[in-house]
């Protein structure tokens, strides 16, 4: 960490375009006036720690177990539908072979 002593109304110049200015010691506070450009976020460190904290807490996405599992249900319920629509298939050519006619078909008149 770099150290410098100033005093009021004295400043110093990080990169090209930021500005900060001692503007009032007043016992143990010190008043700083910061120029900088608008792009450029400036934030007291307690403020910036929040706004992180609540962005991460907004960003937040399910993990990847939360999401392999909701896949894992998905093709579960898949194939039992996929099961289930073969076992009537499976039903409706039985009962076609054993009465040797197609189910809803009427028994032709002598």
């Amino acid at each position: 960490m770099l150290v410098l002593s100033r005093k009021p109304n004295q400043s110093i110049m990080i990169g090209h375009d930021i500005v900060v200015t001692v503007l009032e010691v007043r016992g143990d506070q010190v008043r700083l006036g910061i120029r900088a450009p608008r792009h450029v976020d400036v934030h007291r460190e307690e403020v910036y720690a929040e706004l992180q904290k609540a962005n991460k807490a907004a960003a937040h996405v399910p993990g990847k177990e939360v999401l392999a599992s909701l896949e894992a249900q998905a093709r579960n319920a898949q194939e039992k539908l996929e099961k289930e629509s073969e076992m009537t298939r499976s039903k409706g050519r039985i009962k076609e072979t054993n009465t040797g006619k197609k189910m809803g078909e009427k028994k032709p008149e002598t």
